[in-house]
């Protein structure tokens, strides 16, 4: 009898093992990636040729805004998440806070893919820490059939012609750095009373401005609600595509640019997965149908030949002034002056 208890025993054991085993594998074989972003971000396509390349399931986790970001990188100490998309000013406070891990480039075969001219800027001026994704250049569009006048910078913006016909993203620093420009003055400016005579300049504009708003405010132009509407890269794009009669302004005062880049955390839980992602979406095909999608400007010099020629940077555009952190009474000032000018508007 005991040599037969012990028999199912070793069997038992041998069982359970097995099923512990099993669970093991099983686990092992379940890689995840979590990927920190705005929605909309990536084609299904090119997820689902990721997953079914590696074996990699992505899991979303998405943000509105930039600041929301970093305040949920913040309370998960750097960890949670695997991959981080956000903008240039905001990766900088991000490296500073120690949020964010180097780069191991060696698994990284396609970095080399990078255009320079998205590398060495403020936020990562050794390019240790991000992988360009794309670029912005907010611009500009109107209806020529709408405004009676040829415009050609933003100081046409405050034209008494335009009462009541303006759309604007709601980017408090693009709105007041663009009245900073048409000033004369850096959209970086850290002088408080320059940003406050901006502020003055900027109430000025309220007459002529039809509607506030960050999602899908080309609709505005594209409806007939607005006949002048200043929009970021991937809403030009899309009004273009919809009515190619649009007129583009690249402004005269100087054009504003900006930097979306990927960034791993400092403790994320996945890190190996994160850079077989990188290098995947940095490969020249696969990144031409990314920035086709999202309708930003390339960053990818090896795919500019596979993307659409409106989508990649013009010769000038690097030249443009990219919004910057600035001291603290100088973020207060452009809180207090977009107060005021939201309330004008209403």
């Amino acid at each position: 009898m005991r040599i037969k208890k012990l028999a199912v025993l070793a069997m038992s054991a041998l069982l359970v093992g097995g099923l512990l085993a099993g669970c093991s594998s099983n686990k092992e074989e379940k890689k995840e990636l979590v990927l920190f972003t705005w929605e909309g971000m990536f084609p299904q396509e090119v997820l689902d040729g990721f997953e079914e390349k590696t074996g990699i399931k992505i899991t979303f986790s998405n943000f509105d805004t930039d600041e929301t970001m970093l305040q949920k990188l913040a309370d998960a100490k750097g960890g949670d998440y695997d991959l981080v998309i956000a903008d240039d000013y905001i990766i900088e406070t991000a490296i500073e806070q120690g949020l964010v891990s180097k780069l191991d480039k060696e698994k990284i075969e396609n970095f080399n893919n990078i255009n320079p001219v998205f590398q060495s800027q403020f936020y990562d001026e050794n390019d240790e820490y991000t992988v360009p994704y794309g670029a912005g250049i907010p611009l500009i569009v109107y209806n020529p059939e709408s405004v009676n006048f040829e415009i050609k910078g933003y100081a046409d913006l405050w034209n008494e012609s335009l009462k009541d016909s303006i759309a604007i993203t709601a980017n408090y620093r693009v709105i007041n750095g663009i009245t900073l420009k048409s000033m004369g003055e850096s959209m970086n400016v850290d002088d408080v009373d320059t940003i406050y005579k901006a502020g003055e300049k900027l109430k000025e504009l309220a007459p002529n401005i039809r509607l506030i708003n960050d999602d899908n405010t080309q609709n505005a132009l594209l409806n007939g609600e607005a006949s002048v509407a200043f929009l970021y890269t991937s809403q030009v794009t899309t009004a273009l595509a919809e009515n190619p009669d649009l007129k583009v302004v690249y402004p005269e005062e100087g054009l504003g640019f900006g930097i979306m880049a990927a960034f791993i955390p400092s403790q994320a839980p996945n890190s190996d997965e994160a850079h077989e992602f990188l290098n995947y979406i940095l490969d020249p095909e696969v990144y031409a149908q990314c920035i086709e999608y999202i309708g930003y400007y390339s960053t990818n010099k090896a795919a500019d030949d596979l993307v659409s020629d409106n989508l990649v940077l013009p010769d000038d555009a690097a030249e443009g002034e990219i919004i910057q952190n600035i001291s603290a009474e100088a973020e207060e000032a452009h809180n207090k002056i977009w107060i005021e000018f939201k309330s004008e508007c209403e």
